[in-house]
C-alpha cells in the first residue's frame, strides 16, 4: 500500500499525471495521509475480525471450553469516480495556455474534496457511491461526547477523546472540522482544562496539530462548499447543532482506500462537437474497514468550550 505521495513518484515519466496526484494529495489533509491499495477487478472481499476466540486456565484432569473467533465477511466494490474539464480555446488565445491550468487544477480540487466527502459522509445507497464512516461506526465503537451524559448533547470532554483513543487498535489520527480542533487549541491554552496539544509541519509544508501524538486531520469543505464535518448532526438527545470526531487507524488490515490503478488523467485535445480542449480524471476507487476497532467515533458534540 502507498499513499498518493509515494504512488505519484512512479509516474516521473508522466509529468501531467504526476502533478495531477500530487495536487489532488495536497488538497486535503485526508488525502495525503490515506494508504491506497491496488486490486484487480471491482471487488475486495475480506473477513473483519470482530471477537476473539476465549482462552483461559484449567485444572488437572479438567478440559478447556471450545470457542471460536467471530469474523464477518465483507465485501466492497468499488466504484468509478472522475471528471472532465473544458477549457475554451478562445480563453486560451485571451489569456494564454496557463488558463487550463487553472481549470484542471480547479477540478482537481473538487475531485479531492469530494473523495473526504465521502470518505466521511458516503451513503452506497445512491447506487454510485460507498458508505463512509458515518455509516460503518456502530455499537460499542460510537461514543457520546461526554461518556457521563450519554442521553445529552453537550461539550466534547478530554476524557471521552481518550477513551475513544483507547478504543482504537493502533489509533495512528484524528479526524475533525478546523473549528473543533481549535476548540481543543483553546482548552490546551487553558489550565483549568489542559490537553496535550503540539504543532509540527507536513510534507505540504502545512502547520498539523497533534493531540497526544496523533495527528489531526482536518476535513475542510466538499466541492459544494459544505463543510463536510459540520456542526448539524442530529444526536441521540434529539439536538440538531452537533458535530462528530473520528479516530482512524490507517494501514493493512485497519481503515484503507482501494483502488484498481491510480487515478487516470487522459488530455482528450481539442473534441469534435465543441472549440475546446478537454482533459478527464476517471479513478475506480472504494474503502474498507478490515478491523471492528479500527474506527471510533464521537458524537453529540455541541460547539461549546471542550471540558475534562
Amino acid at each position: 500500500m502507498l499513499t498518493l505521495l509515494e504512488a505519484a513518484k512512479q509516474f516521473d515519466t508522466d509529468l501531467k499525471r504526476q502533478a495531477v496526484i500530487e495536487m489532488f494529495a495536497g488538497s486535503t489533509d485526508l488525502n495525503a495521509a490515506m494508504p491506497w491499495m491496488d486490486l484487480p477487478g471491482g471487488f475486495y472481499s475480506y473477513q473483519q475480525e470482530a471477537r476473539l476466540p476465549s482462552v483461559g486456565f484449567r485444572g488437572i484432569n479438567e478440559s478447556y471450553s471450545p470457542s471460536v473467533g467471530v469474523i464477518n465477511p465483507q465485501t466492497e466494490t468499488l466504484k468509478i469516480a472522475g471528471g472532465e474539464i473544458d477549457v475554451d480555446k478562445a480563453l486560451i488565445k485571451m489569456h494564454g495556455p496557463g488558463t487550463r491550468s487553472r481549470q484542471e487544477a480547479m477540478q482537481v480540487k473538487a475531485f479531492a474534496q469530494t473523495i473526504t466527502d465521502h470518505f466521511i459522509n458516503g451513503d452506497a445507497s445512491d447506487g454510485v457511491g460507498f458508505d463512509g464512516l458515518r455509516r460503518r461506526v456502530t455499537g460499542y465503537q460510537l461514543l457520546n461526547a461526554n461518556e457521563d451524559t450519554p442521553t445529552d448533547s453537550v461539550a466534547l470532554s478530554l476524557a471521552t477523546l481518550d477513551e475513544a483513543m483507547d478504543r482504537v487498535d493502533g489509533a495512528t489520527h484524528l479526524i475533525m472540522d478546523g473549528r473543533m480542533r481549535n476548540l481543543l487549541s483553546n482548552a490546551a491554552k487553558n489550565a483549568a482544562v489542559g490537553g496535550d496539544l503540539s504543532w509540527e509541519k507536513d510534507d505540504f509544508g502545512k502547520r498539523v496539530a497533534y493531540y497526544n501524538d496523533l495527528p489531526i486531520l482536518i476535513t475542510g469543505d466538499n466541492a459544494l462548499g459544505q463543510r463536510i464535518l459540520e456542526f448539524n448532526e442530529v444526536s441521540a438527545a434529539g439536538a440538531t447543532e452537533t458535530g462528530s470526531i473520528y479516530v482512524v487507524s490507517f494501514g493493512d488490515g485497519k481503515v484503507k482506500m482501494l483502488q484498481n490503478g491510480i487515478m487516470e488523467v487522459t488530455d482528450l485535445g481539442e473534441v469534435d462537437d465543441k472549440p475546446v480542449l478537454r482533459t478527464r480524471v476517471e479513478w475506480l476507487v472504494g474503502m474498507a474497514v478490515e478491523h471492528g476497532k479500527a474506527v471510533a467515533r464521537i458524537s453529540g458534540i455541541k460547539k461549546a468550550a471542550v471540558t475534562n
